[in-house]
């Protein structure tokens, strides 16, 4: 069972936080480049696009957690220091992607949608300059768990 569990765990840490991540990366300089064409419509989509994936794949992620945690259980490891230093790292990136990343998408989506009283250009510029700093946040979360879990310090694999 316990190989199950890794498979699944291992399975959904790649087909949904790797699009998630790559596509946050990709949504602050397709964003800068929508509102530098405010009327070129594949920009906008482009954009639309890779905010649905980052939405979709983010509630779909939970697996991933879910999973682990039933893998760790089964490996008992779940008091593990690396363990549970993962588990923290797991809470900051999904609390950087709720609170920071996915609502600064959503604010220059509105802007370059153009809805009356929707945000300048200069402040939508700013807040994809911003969306960038904070997406580097959470990927490089995802990539010290990533490290974490392929280490493991102290772990009796001997790896």
């Amino acid at each position: 069972m316990t190989k199950f569990l890794l498979t699944v765990h291992v399975l959904a840490a790649i087909i949904t936080i790797g699009p998630v991540t790559v596509a946050a990366s990709m949504f602050p300089p397709s964003a800068r480049r929508a509102l530098a064409a405010p009327d070129h419509a594949t920009a906008r989509a482009t954009v639309l696009t890779l905010h649905r994936i980052c939405q979709v794949y983010s509630v779909v992620a939970v697996a991933v957690p879910v999973f682990g945690l039933a893998t760790a259980n089964s490996l008992h490891v779940l008091g593990s220091p690396w363990l549970l230093a993962s588990i923290v790292l797991t809470l900051a990136g999904a609390a950087v992607l709720a609170a920071l990343v996915l609502p600064r998408q959503r604010f220059l989506l509105a802007a370059l949608g153009g809805a009356p009283g929707g945000p300048d250009t200069d402040a939508a510029g700013r807040a994809a300059r911003r969306l960038g700093m904070y997406t580097g946040v959470f990927n490089l979360l995802w990539a010290t768990v990533t490290v974490l879990m392929i280490v493991r310090p102290g772990s009796t694999t001997g790896a």
